[in-house]
Formats: structure tokens, sequence, C-alpha cells
């Protein structure tokens, strides 16, 4: 068992993985290169316990000792206890859940490797945004999703604005990269998925004409906020489709436009 340790100065070393959490250019290159990423919240951090994923540190205030106590019971790790006020001025915010974990990362799998026992899967590209790739990632878990690809300049699905957008869903669906991009989509269609590219662009066949439930595998390919999939991303697809729309209304969020194509890619779908 974890014996919790009292931390009183915010220059303290044993807090680095905590510092400058606002500082969204310095994390994004830090944590992956450190191999670490941040849970913050109880639900947040049972989760990503329950996933299978190591922790390095925890950071609580005092409150949330007795909540998290079968966690530190388990917790093979340093547990530090702050004022809130101290955790804020090493966080850079007010840290409201009052708790936060440093884990340790899993190095990805190939997508060769998910695709083999998928059937539905999402496929995103240049989506850099954590808050939508937090929704997506929380919708493809909730309904039935089996795994998401993300070209290499999507955000990370790790970093803390994503964690806790999807509730800790991003631990639930498997992940990979798929690089080089758009050439690695070839392993998707070896696969012996179809691609389906959603996108308003004149042309694109309506999601209950494609009834891509009925397919036996299907990837459904979604591009960033405004900007939609790229020009070498749609000429590589096998199909486009598109969402009806009315009051003339052209486009959605893309996690919303996510949460209704992963609804009409599943529903109906052959049990496994």
């Amino acid at each position: 068992m974890a014996e919790p340790l009292l931390l009183d100065d915010p220059a303290d070393p044993r807090l680095g993985d905590y510092t400058g959490l606002t500082d969204v250019e310095l994390r994004r290159r830090r944590e992956p290169a450190e191999g670490l990423f941040i849970a913050e919240g109880e639900k947040v951090i049972r989760r990503a316990v329950r996933a299978g994923y190591g922790m390095r540190s925890m950071l609580l205030s005092a409150k949330w000792v007795e909540v998290m106590a079968d966690v530190i019971a388990a917790a093979d790790c340093p547990v530090y206890v702050v004022e809130p006020r101290l955790a804020e001025q090493v966080t850079g915010y007010h840290v409201h859940r009052g708790a936060l974990a440093s884990m340790g990362r899993e190095p990805l799998p190939e997508a060769a490797g998910l695709l083999a026992g998928a059937r539905r899967v999402a496929v995103l590209e240049g989506v850099n945004d954590h808050t939508n790739i937090g929704a997506i990632f929380r919708s493809a878990a909730a309904l039935g999703m089996d795994a998401v690809l993300l070209s290499p300049d999507c955000a990370d699905p790790l970093y803390r604005r994503s964690v806790k957008v999807s509730m800790g869903a991003v631990f639930s669906v498997p992940y990979a990269r798929l690089d080089p991009w758009p050439a690695g989509l070839q392993t998707v269609r070896e696969a012996g998925f179809r691609l389906l590219a959603l996108t308003p662009a004149e042309g694109a066949v309506a999601m209950d004409e494609a009834a891509p439930h009925r397919l036996e595998r299907a990837a459904l390919m979604l591009g960033a906020e405004g900007e939609g999939l790229s020009r070498r991303a749609l000429a590589a697809a096998d199909t486009l489709v598109r969402i009806p729309m009315a009051h003339g209304v052209d486009s959605l969020n893309v996690g919303a436009a996510a949460a209704v194509a992963f609804y009409a890619v599943t529903t109906g779908r052959p049990e496994q």
C-alpha cells in the first residue's frame, strides 16, 4: 500500500509530472516523449487503472484521500497530498475534481493488428482539436465502434482534455496511427473494409441509401472541423457519404457528425 505523503513546496521535483498542465504545446511534446499522460478525476483515474495503464503517481487534495482509499491501497507508486492552492500553483489551474494521476503510456498497436478483429472502425484525418477527439472517442465507445485509426496529424487521445471530454472512453476503444497518410488507407482496404468518406460534397450518397450497416466491414472516414477530409483522402475512399440536412444547414460539428454516422454504421449490424 502506498503511504500518502504531504507536500508543501510547488517546486518539489516529485511533482514534476504535473507542472504546467495548461501549457498545451509543452504538454503535447512532453507527455509522449516521457511516456506519460494525466488522468483527471476519480472516474477517469479508475477507468485508466481498469484499462491496465500503470500509475506513476497520484496528486490529491486531502478530502479525496478517503474517496480514493481503495485505489491508493492497490497503488504501487507515490501518492502526494497537497493543498488546493498548491495544486493550482503546480498545474496552472484550479483542480476542481481534486484528484490527478500520472499514468504510463503503452506502445500503440499496429493498425493491421487492430483491423484483423474489427468490423466497424473510424478513420480520422487532421482532427487536431482535443475536445473533438474526446467527443469522437466517447461516441465510438458508446455506439460500438471497434477501433479508431488516426492520421499522423490528429491530436493525442491521451492528452488531458481529450481524456476528460471522453470521460475515459479513450481507454475503451483501441486506436492506432495510420502512417504514411493517406497511403496507409490501403492497409484498411486490404483488411477487407469499404472506405466511406463522410462529406457534404455534391455527389455524396445519403447515409441511409449507402446502408453502411449492411456492409461486412466498414471504415468511416471523418475530417477536421471546417476543412473536412482532404482531396487525397476523398480520392482514396470507395464511397462518399453524407448526412442529410434540413433548414439550409450544410454540416455538423465533427463530434456530432461522428455520433450520427457511428449510429448509422453500427445499427442493425450482424452479431459478432
